[in-house]
């Protein structure tokens, strides 16, 4: 990443206030954007922006290149005569997101706003024959007919005999049309929203997750680039060994890529979903970046991932010919030697989570000390706590050792605070650490400017309830916005 330092803020737009039940790409979006703007901030950084699935997780959608339609601005729909303002009224909704009613009550409320369209309008034909929604749309439409999952359907359907989608579209024509509708709205209001962020000189980090989920579009459409039995079902699934997050692992349940097959094509799939996400975002963060070094397969039907085994990955070939700037790998997790030397290669930014380097260890490589230029410095991700919410769990004795560490750290960085003076204070030492450390980039979660405790956190690791549901219920405070700004130009991130 060749660039001077700046400073980004970690938020994702689900998180967002508002009065509809989830964060939107409307005016809170933009007044967000302002805001970042007026702190000095160069960076927003956003979790994936697909159409959410199983367990509410963006890492888990129905289609890799799709927009969640739950982030439409139902006030752009108003404005445009597709809804009233009585059913705006109706939708409105405060506190946490619950899915189950979004699910219940947004797609109707969606289904109305479509009713209204003028679907012959020429802007919206030419996205349509344009192909980009396609396998979404065709995969949704025979969801919504058939239900369950793609292999579960008729035999010429789930194989995607070339009539069989013909019927799809001529029978089930509005059907087919209204997911087409979905993201032609998401994916104007996106790129309106992204606009107005760089012509404010912020530029956004999306990212992109390595897997994609087996009952998706993707999968759907392109069964001979993953390692699938004759039934068109998983032979192996994703994951990663027993590591600082789960004893047992994780057992994610996404396919695995034949990458043998990739590599025949030129790695053309990937290397057109790499393109869209650079279009999509200005910076994308490669999700389990080290997969592409060598990944963890486990058995379809396992019951934990303590019985898989490492494969080879592409390596560096999968990036081959496309911009090397740009791009951020999550490098966290089992890293190995193959790993660093596909760093090294790509000269893609590592990632070093501050809330990793307390564990007594001085070569602990999320030390201040042993973080690079060329990394991306963050205070904690969306998959642990806030940091406020781990101190909160530590024990008497544990958190008398992390503050002495903690207290160490900022007499080498040279900054001089109370860490028991007031509700997150310990937060606030974060923060400032990750602006003064040596990364050319920090990024700073906003639940940990905002000294929210575990109540804020957005994801608990193998679990499949409770996730992806915190939201602001206002934006940010002035005096928390204050000290940001002023720590972001106290250690020169301009």
């Amino acid at each position: 990443m060749s660039m001077s330092r700046k400073a980004g803020v970690l938020c994702h737009i689900s998180s967002l206030p508002g009065k509809y039940g989830i964060g939107s790409l409307g005016a809170e979006a933009y007044v967000f954007a302002k805001k970042l703007k007026k702190c000095g901030i160069k960076y927003w950084q956003v979790l994936p922006l697909q159409q959410t699935g199983f367990g509410n997780s963006p890492y888990q959608s129905v289609s890799c290149d799709s927009g969640n339609p739950y982030f439409i601005d139902l006030n752009a729909l108003c404005k445009e005569g597709l809804l009233t303002k009585t059913e705006l009224k109706d939708a409105e909704k405060t506190g946490p997101i619950d899915y189950v009613q979004l699910f219940n009550e947004r797609f109707p409320l969606l289904r109305k706003a479509f009713s209204r369209f003028f679907f012959d309008a020429p802007a919206f034909r030419e996205y349509v024959n344009g192909g980009e929604s396609e396998d979404y749309a065709l995969f949704m439409t025979a969801k919504t007919v058939y239900g369950g999952s793609f292999c579960d359907w008729d035999e010429k359907l789930k194989r995607r005999d070339a009539d069989a989608l013909e019927a799809l579209r001529t029978d089930y024509h509005e059907e087919y049309l209204f997911w087409h509708f979905l993201q032609y709205q998401f994916k104007r209001q996106w790129r309106a929203l992204k606009d107005y962020c760089n012509g404010l000189g912020i530029k956004i980090i999306g990212d992109i997750p390595l897997y994609v989920a087996y009952d998706s579009a993707d999968v759907w459409a392109h069964g001979e680039l993953f390692k699938l039995d004759k039934e068109l079902k998983p032979a192996f699934v994703a994951g990663v060994p027993p590591d600082y997050f789960s004893e047992t692992g994780q057992l994610w349940g996404n396919p695995v890529y034949d990458w043998k097959a990739h590599e025949k094509s030129g790695f053309a799939w990937w290397r057109a979903r790499l393109q869209t996400a650079l279009s999509t975002y200005d910076v994308v963060r490669i999700d389990h970046f080290r997969g592409i070094s060598a990944y963890y397969e486990i058995e379809y039907g396992a019951k934990d991932a303590r019985g898989g085994a490492w494969r080879k990955g592409p390596g560096e070939k999968l990036f081959e010919g496309l911009p090397r700037d740009g791009f951020i790998a999550e490098d966290l997790g089992t890293i190995d030697e193959g790993v660093r030397d596909l760093l090294l290669k790509t000269e893609f930014p590592g990632m070093k989570v501050l809330l990793f380097a307390f564990d007594g260890n001085p070569d602990n490589p999320f030390l201040l000390k042993n973080i690079p230029e060329n990394s991306v410095c963050y205070t904690g991700t969306h998959d642990n706590d806030t940091v406020e919410g781990y101190v909160e769990q530590l024990s008497a004795e544990e958190y008398i050792l992390f503050r002495s560490r903690l207290a160490s750290e900022l007499a080498q960085a040279n900054i001089v605070m109370n860490l028991g003076k007031g509700q997150g204070s310990i937060s606030e030492a974060f923060v400032r650490l990750a602006l003064a450390s040596k990364a050319k980039l920090a990024v700073v979660s906003l639940q940990d400017v905002l000294g929210l405790g575990n109540e804020a956190r957005m994801n608990f690791p193998g679990t499949n309830e409770g996730n992806w549901e915190f939201r602001l219920t206002a934006q940010p405070a002035a005096r928390s916005l204050s000290k940001l700004k002023k720590a972001v130009k106290k250690y020169g991130r301009k």
